[in-house]
């Protein structure tokens, strides 16, 4: 069952739904319920506060106190969700996704957190979808636990704008709700050819009816990549049975106001190669193509809102595997344009697909070039496993950290020192070092060599290889496995530049 979502002026004292969601705010030792609750805390009058505390509710972060409602409210379930000790887009974005949880089986849930601005709807919508989501694909039980209808309580529902921050909020929520299947879905299920079609049917689906805003498609196979010259997609591909493949997109809006640029890493399963990993950080390996799924389904939304910005996607896809035609430590590859690259680590693969995609990209003269990937595990060390590391040029970083912060994404800015430029120009046999075996700074060099095939246009790199998936329980409006990350800081710098 796909739940349904409305905005609406209610109050929440009254209304009828089966279940009731309001906000907790932590002030010293007296928790209070927060904006929104005015007529829940007003029907329960003087027995308010002597419930918080018998029930113990403090109103920290992610604290679900879940009671009956009794007499004073219409409602059968009243859910207190914790929002700590200020209301902000965020704390409300978490506090959203832990009521989604809370409320099993619900026929119908009417959510009263803070939503009296566009900026607060959006958060509270996007994490009552977010929090809700489960990857249930591979469950014999086909049953959801999902309430049916599901109701946003805002005193300002009839204002335009507040409305279309619902309805966006509502876009981008599902973008990233895709974009977690996808990253989801078993790598023995998403081999390249595989995802090449799931993308084209998802085109396909999104450009019926749609005459407007329609999304061009092109699929390279092997052979393809061949003439094209790709030799950093066919080079990583060389170990696995299924085939890598290329896919271009284009949106092209009336009248864009810019051109964006937009490449994805795409491996599907990165066992590491010759450079094999360990067992037990090939786990959750299917996660190594969340930038294809990302920018995918950022070219979908941006369709779909029909933001005026020309988009042009690419997205190189590979499977990285170990075989007796695997490539090798000391091969060279060329890559799309000739440059030639010395291969050193097999694990290192993500950089070389991206180069050739990063240069057909240049050849459309964007304005801008911005790339995603889960690309190293030395931005995990540097950042831990929910901040994003973005590096490019000045300008551009401003506007994706700026959009990060609007979106409710962690990002912190990265640099490119000089000395990068040394290190991936020391090969003694090829144009560029892929991998130079120095451990400090891997982060940093690998950026700094996808710098090389930006053609020196205004760039943007988000190494989301920390944020990308989550290894643990669900946290706010985060869920388990992968978490759609960067796909709102996207739509919202599109946005920007709109």
């Amino acid at each position: 069952m796909t739940a349904t979502y409305s905005l609406r002026t209610a109050s929440p004292a009254k209304t009828r739904a089966e279940a009731v969601v309001v906000g907790v705010l932590q002030d010293g030792s007296s928790p209070r319920l927060a904006p929104g609750a005015e007529d829940v805390a007003e029907a329960l009058g003087r027995r308010l506060r002597p419930l918080l505390a018998t029930l113990g509710v403090t109103g920290r972060q992610g604290e679900v106190t879940r009671l009956p409602a009794g007499d004073a409210l219409a409602t059968q379930l009243l859910v207190l969700v914790g929002l700590g000790g200020e209301v902000s887009p965020d704390a409300v974005r978490r506090a959203a996704g832990a009521a989604a949880r809370a409320v099993p089986n619900a026929t119908s849930v009417a959510v009263a957190l803070p939503a009296d601005t566009a900026e607060l709807v959006r958060a509270v919508t996007e994490g009552l979808m977010l929090g809700g989501y489960a990857f249930t694909a591979y469950k014999q039980s086909t049953e959801s636990a999902a309430p049916g209808d599901v109701i946003v309580l805002s005193p300002g529902a009839r204002r335009r704008e507040i409305a279309e921050s619902f309805e966006r909020a509502r876009v981008v929520a599902a973008a990233v709700n895709a974009t977690r299947d996808w990253v989801n879905t078993p790598p023995a299920d998403l081999t390249p050819p595989a995802f090449a079609e799931a993308i084209a049917a998802a085109v396909k689906a999104h450009n019926a009816g749609k005459p407007a805003t329609r999304i061009g498609i092109t699929v390279h196979d092997e052979g393809a990549l061949a003439e094209l010259g790709c030799g950093g997609i066919l080079a990583v591909g060389l170990g696995s049975a299924a085939p890598p493949r290329l896919v271009e997109l284009t949106y092209d809006p009336a009248g864009p106001s810019s051109h964006v640029a937009l490449v994805g890493k795409g491996i599907t399963f990165d066992s590491g190669g010759l450079w094999l990993k360990p067992g037990g950080s090939m786990r959750a390996m299917k996660q190594d193509m969340a930038g294809a799924a990302t920018v995918l389904q950022v070219a979908l939304a941006a369709s779909t809102l029909a933001l005026p910005v020309r988009l042009s996607v690419f997205v190189p896809i590979a499977e990285n595997m170990v075989s007796g035609s695997a490539m090798r430590p000391g091969d060279v590859a060329t890559t799309y344009g000739g440059t030639t690259v010395e291969i050193s680590n097999t694990d290192a693969e993500g950089r070389l697909v991206m180069a050739d995609a990063l240069v057909r990209a240049t050849e459309v003269q964007p304005d801008v070039v911005v790339d995603v990937a889960t690309l190293t595990g030395h931005m995990i060390t540097a950042l831990g496993d929910r901040v994003t590391g973005v590096l490019g040029t000045p300008e551009v970083v401003d506007g994706l950290l700026a959009a990060a912060e609007a979106a409710g994404e962690e990002s912190w800015p990265m640099p490119i020192p000089p000395v990068m430029v040394e290190r991936i120009t020391s090969s003694k046999v090829a144009d560029l070092a892929q991998y130079d075996g120095i451990r400090w700074g891997g982060g940093l060099y690998a950026a700094a060599f996808l710098r090389e095939f930006t053609g020196g246009l205004p760039w943007g790199h988000l190494d989301i290889a920390g944020p990308a998936y989550n290894s643990g329980g669900a946290v706010g409006h985060l869920t388990p496995g992968a978490t759609g990350v960067a796909v709102a800081t996207l739509v919202d710098y599109l946005r920007s530049l709109a």
